[in-house]
């Protein structure tokens, strides 16, 4: 049924026990999974007229969060050696995390979104977490929204 799966992560707790489910779930559909992060944009300080010298460079910023990309997606790369589930993982720059994770799996023929109900924003809220919502609100693509009945311990 489902051929190729898009895991998001945002290097939480929660999100990497939603990635685990999301690498089972992968395994019993014989799918193949593409681990996605989306990092921000850089951002030019405003606050100033000259940029201090202590401010990363754009390249030092991107660098350094293609890094962060390849530590939060290593988990699901690694569960899914584990399984023998084919894997790949990308790094992703946008000011939108929704959009960005619609579009990538649109740009990958993915046949499905697994998204944790809560990211980093976590388990404050009474609602669906606003990434999550944004992807239901933007994917054509069907998108199963994981739940976690417990909060992880960090």
């Amino acid at each position: 049924m489902y051929r190729k799966i898009l895991i998001t992560t945002d290097g939480s707790a929660v999100s990497r026990m939603t990635a685990c489910a999301g690498v089972s779930f992968a395994q019993q559909m014989g799918a193949e999974v593409l681990a996605l992060f989306v990092a921000p944009e850089y951002q030019y300080p405003i606050y100033v007229e000259i940029i201090p010298p202590s401010y990363p460079s754009e390249d030092e910023y991107r660098a350094a969060m293609e890094r962060a990309g390849r530590e939060h997606t290593q988990s699901i790369v690694d569960a899914c050696g584990r399984k023998n589930v084919p894997c790949h993982s990308i790094t992703a720059f946008a000011d939108s995390a929704a959009l960005k994770i619609v579009d990538v799996a649109e740009q990958h023929d993915c046949n499905l979104i697994f998204i944790g109900s809560h990211g980093r924003s976590g388990w404050g809220q009474l609602l669906l977490g606003s990434v999550t919502n944004k992807v239901l609100s933007h994917s054509k693509l069907p998108v199963l929204v994981h739940r976690l009945l417990k909060e992880p311990v960090e």
